[in-house]
């Protein structure tokens, strides 16, 4: 992509649909006029009273404890520099994103028009009633420094510069793990930090408190090694001044255990890393480029342990492992400072997760067999959904035995349960599907696109590296269309129709023909279906010239199904073809069968979607819960299509013991665990969260998801095509371009999954 498309689409993104990246919206009902008088006038004024007897109160009947501000001046944002306070907001915004997708905290991106740190902090003073915590962001040094300092103390909530500890807290963790692998003590280690701002300060300060010894640190700035002997030099910088007769990096760099990179790139070259002691520790942190390359640090040191900052490489230190769920921690007990303890506390249970056992959730997003804890992982990964339970309840407790937290947590596994409800708000799946994608992107086949939408879908997922686009359709309209979409880039233009594509065209007709010469297909007929998209596209796949199709944007789905079923066919074992939608709401993912093929399947096939689907969640990294959907439960009607679905869960139990499922059951107690805990107890699914929804027929199942997708906003990921031979995917009308990137994506997931599952049979070849 451009820089210059990059801009435009960049630009696009923050001013449309609705400007801006976040907004408010009410938790309580304001259908009727009782609401409305609760909400303001007269009712409002008993929570008033009540907190005017008692300030604490105000915890209570107000949003203030999951609220944080996001506080910037502009002063220093990312690698932009001094750009003023509205200039600065999109970060800002950005940031109350994060907090909000991660750790479910609202974030209010506040933007102060001042330099001067009095006014700065005496606003920030005048405001702070308003919120539960308070996160500084991009003020430049130093007098970041005295702003947080001052801040800290004079307010009794919650308080951090992000720029200053987030990078410190996660390089502190990736150190620690990096330490032990190399058997090498902090206390010993010789540690070079480049780069002297207030990531830097933080970091080595921390560092510091883990035992790193001052007369084994070397710092330098943009004038060369902070020395004792240097005039001017700020109070922060003189803290870590040395004596040692050292002039320059690559005096540093001799016999060095540790590099520190918080500077520019490429100032760290391949002989000063051979200078370096064995097993060197190199965190090159600078973005986007870091201090050195991550393949030429490889390359040099075969012995090296190396992070940046850089998702595209092993180790990432990402400041998102760590500021919300140490705020998530803080508010959660009203903590009135975030103090060392806290930092620290968050330090070690990051170290100590990146040595569990990792989820098989993270393991697929990042197409890894067995994620470990070795030399390419010393930290978590950002998509790790044990982040929010293992992170907050470390802050927790440390601040309630560092005497700051004001509501002291009593019950740890309630505690946990509602953290785990906390991550289910938001897309995990989607970022997961798409990064697993781009590890390795298959040949996936548009099948529509002369339409503007479908071309743009397949621009995206090609200039994303999700999947390699080949387009279906008369050249001369798709070059024009690419024209106007600026898709510069070389892809694959077939048109079945054209002069060009005879020879292939004959030759797929005679496959198609033999293929279904019994069946009531004529050589005629055969070359006549080449020349259409569905047929050529799904043919392709049949003879490996493609990995995977999507179509349907702009037919009904039937008609498309039917060349796909003539020409792929159903796999091995298979009975019924069936369809999965997963739905992205705020309890999390929900997989929903069968929503698009099989209008009323019998107990059997009831059965075998179940499998199927259950199979499905399973490729994304969840355990499948299973409920079979009916409008009845466990036997309270002798119906037949009640009967119909408890048959089917005597099948699954009796062939699958190992899936857990159960039903008939409706689907109000199937959402809720305790009301089907308690009228319930014996069921299979008492007291689990069901993700996995199976319904009696299409009109259920359809009508369902769409509701969920129209009325609660709910984004869907389907119609996923599941029990075919190929990977082909069959979209429903009218789909958005996001729908069609993402239904790309399963497609490449898809056609991952089959040439795994081949080389396991065929002993990796």
């Amino acid at each position: 992509m451009s820089k210059e498309k990059q801009r435009r689409e960049a630009l696009i993104y923050h001013a449309k649909p609705q400007p801006g990246k976040i907004k408010v919206v009410p938790t309580k009902p304001y259908a009727t006029q009782r609401d409305l008088a609760l909400a303001y006038s007269p009712g409002v004024a008993e929570p008033c009273l009540e907190i005017e007897k008692n300030k604490d109160e105000v915890y209570r009947y107000t949003a203030k404890g999951n609220v944080v501000a996001v506080i910037s001046n502009g002063t220093a944002v990312l690698g932009l520099g001094n750009i003023g306070p509205e200039a600065s907001k999109p970060v800002m915004e950005g940031k109350s994103l994060l907090f909000k997708i991660f750790a479910d905290i609202d974030g209010i991106d506040i933007e102060l028009d001042t330099e001067d740190v009095d006014k700065f902090v005496e606003t920030v003073k005048t405001i702070a009633p308003t919120f539960g915590g308070i996160n500084l962001e991009d003020i430049k040094a130093p007098e970041a420094f005295e702003i947080e300092r001052r801040l800290k103390e004079e307010l009794d909530i919650p308080v951090m510069h992000d720029d200053q500890h987030g990078t410190a807290i996660i390089s502190a963790a990736a150190l620690l793990n990096a330490l032990e692998l190399t058997n090498k003590k902090m206390e010993k280690v010789k540690i070079v930090v480049n780069g002297a701002g207030a990531a830097a300060i933080s970091c080595t300060r921390l560092y510091q408190a883990f035992g790193a010894q001052r007369e084994n640190i070397v710092m330098l700035d943009s004038k060369g090694v902070i020395r004792s002997d240097r005039d001017n030099l700020s109070k922060q910088k003189a803290e870590f001044a040395t004596s040692r007769d050292i002039a320059t990096l690559d005096d540093a760099m001799k016999d060095a255990d540790v590099f520190i990179g918080l500077s520019k790139a490429d100032i760290l070259k391949p002989d000063m890393l051979e200078a370096m002691a064995k097993d060197p520790i190199v965190f090159a942190m600078a973005n986007p480029d870091p201090e050195i390359e991550y393949d030429l640090a490889c390359k040099t040191r075969k012995d090296i342990i190396m992070a940046t900052g850089r998702s595209d490489h092993p180790n990432q230190v990402n400041n998102v492992l760590g500021f919300p769920f140490i705020f998530r921690g803080a508010l959660d007990v009203r903590a009135t400072k975030i103090n060392e303890a806290m930092k620290m506390a968050a330090v070690r249970a990051l170290a100590d997760l990146t040595k569990e056992s990792v989820p098989e959730q993270v393991n697929i997003t990042y197409d890894t067999t067995r994620l470990t804890f070795g030399r390419n992982y010393i930290i978590p990964k950002p998509f790790d959904p044990r982040l929010i339970a293992k992170i907050p309840p470390a802050v927790a407790k440390a601040a309630m035995e560092s005497g700051v937290a004001k509501a002291p947590i009593e019950d740890w596994d309630k505690y946990e349960e509602e953290l785990l409800l906390r991550s289910g708000n938001d897309n995990k799946v989607v970022r997961m599907l798409h990064n697993r994608a781009k590890v390795n992107p298959k040949r996936i086949v548009f099948a529509e696109a002369e339409l503007l939408d479908v071309l743009k879908a397949a621009q995206i997922v090609h200039e994303e590296g999700i999947a390699i686009p080949i387009l279906l359709g008369q050249k001369e309209i798709i070059m024009k269309l690419k024209e106007q979409l600026e898709f510069d880039a070389e892809v694959q233009i077939i048109d079945p129709r054209s002069e060009d594509s005879s020879t292939i065209r004959t030759m797929y007709a005679d496959k198609l023909w033999q293929m279904r010469k019994r069946k009531g297909e004529t050589r005629y007929s055969a070359r006549v279906n080449m020349g259409k998209r569905n047929y050529f596209g799904a043919m392709m796949l049949m003879e490996g010239d493609a990995d995977g199709m999507i179509s349907g944007y702009s037919r009904a789905y039937p008609k498309v199904l039917k060349p796909v079923f003539e020409v792929i066919g159903r796999a091995q074992g298979v009975g019924k073809a069936s369809t999965v939608n997963i739905m992205i709401t705020e309890r999390g993912p929900l997989f929903l069968a069968d929503t698009s093929v099989n209008i009323n399947p019998n107990a059997e096939e009831l059965a075998e979607i179940a499998v199927m689907t259950a199979n499905v969640g399973s490729t994304f990294g969840f355990d499948p819960v299973v409920a079979m959907l009916s409008y009845a439960n466990f036997g309270s009607s002798n119906d037949k299509e009640a009967q119909k679905v408890r048959d089917a869960v005597k099948i699954l139990h009796e062939k699958h013991p190992e899936l857990v499922v159960d039903g008939e059951i409706q689907t109000d107690f199937a959402l809720d665990q305790e009301l089907c805990r308690n009228n319930f107890s014996f069921s299979k699914l008492a007291g689990k969260k069901v993700n996995t929804f199976i319904f009696p027929n299409l009109d259920s199942a359809n009508i369902t998801y769409k509701l969920l997708k129209g009325l609660n906003k709910a984004s869907s990921i389907g119609p996923i095509m599941v029990g075919l031979r190929k990977s082909v995917h069959i979209l429903q009308l009218g789909s958005s371009v996001d729908e069609m990137v993402n239904m790309a994506a399963v497609a490449v997931i898809d056609a991952q999954e089959r040439e795994k599952r081949k080389k396991a049979k065929t002993g990796g070849k």
